[in-house]
């Protein structure tokens, strides 16, 4: 997941030495003589890669729109709390501020996307970026939701 700008600026440069990455390989696939058949089976760990990138790009531009689950379940909650910092456009480094640790706190537990923190650490977060959680059984979520 990508986390911060430098991340997506980082992931960007590398989609696109990725794509000439595989143009190249193509090209010289082509020349040995392979067949088509042949060179797209020969580029298609390049491709995932690539895909992979892609659709990380794409989530984190969806998260800075604010196009993002808001109701989860206890285990994916770390990975919504991140994705609430960064359509509230609050750094890493505020978050940090905000909760009196240091960045590289911060840093560490979005790379983990929170797993194994307590449910008094995930409040602090949750309240720090000003996201007031409400923990309900999903039986009662889902009776709230179709009234």
């Amino acid at each position: 997941m990508i986390r911060t700008d430098a991340e997506y600026q980082k992931s960007l440069k590398a989609l696109e030495a990725q794509r000439k990455s595989i143009e190249e390989k193509k090209k010289h696939f082509e020349q040995i003589g392979l067949t088509p058949e042949q060179v797209e089976k020969a580029l298609e760990p390049l491709w995932a890669y690539y895909h992979q990138i892609e659709d990380e790009v794409k989530y984190y531009e969806k998260v800075k729109k604010g196009e993002f689950p808001r109701k989860t379940s206890l285990d994916q909650l770390g990975r919504m709390l991140i994705s609430y910092r960064i359509y509230k456009g609050i750094t890493q480094t505020e978050l940090a501020e905000r909760l009196g640790v240091s960045n590289a706190q911060v840093s560490r537990d979005e790379r983990n996307e929170y797993h194994g923190a307590s449910i008094e650490k995930l409040k602090k977060v949750a309240d720090a970026l000003c996201v007031p959680l409400v923990i309900v059984p999903k039986e009662v979520a889902d009776e709230v939701l179709t009234v």
